[in-house]
């Protein structure tokens, strides 16, 4: 299992997330909808990348290893995670969202 890096973690105060939208629970429903959103956009764009490489033979000795497509996939591994991306997007501002008015 990979080590944690402490320097990564970053402790935040739930009363910065209430205060942007008036409620908690908003407030991390805009996030994690954001975080889903930047997740599939990004599988998305490694697919199409790793698409690319796809052998449509399945023979076994022919299968090789492709050093660009191991750099493409680490890559994607070092990238931000979506939930952190997202978070930081709502606390500057960065993320549009519109209340749906009840009747």
């Amino acid at each position: 299992m990979a080590a944690i890096n402490n320097a990564q973690i970053k402790t935040r105060n739930i009363t910065d997330l209430q205060d942007k939208c008036g409620n908690i629970y908003k407030a991390l429903k805009i996030i994690s909808t954001k975080a889903n959103q930047i997740s599939v956009v990004a599988k998305e764009e490694l697919n199409a990348k790793l698409a690319e490489f796809a052998s449509t033979v399945d023979n076994l000795e022919e299968i090789f290893e492709n050093r660009e497509q191991i750099e493409i996939s680490k890559f994607y591994e070092r990238m931000p995670k979506p939930s952190k991306v997202a978070l930081e997007q709502f606390l500057e501002d960065g993320i549009f969202y519109q209340e749906k008015e009840v009747k």
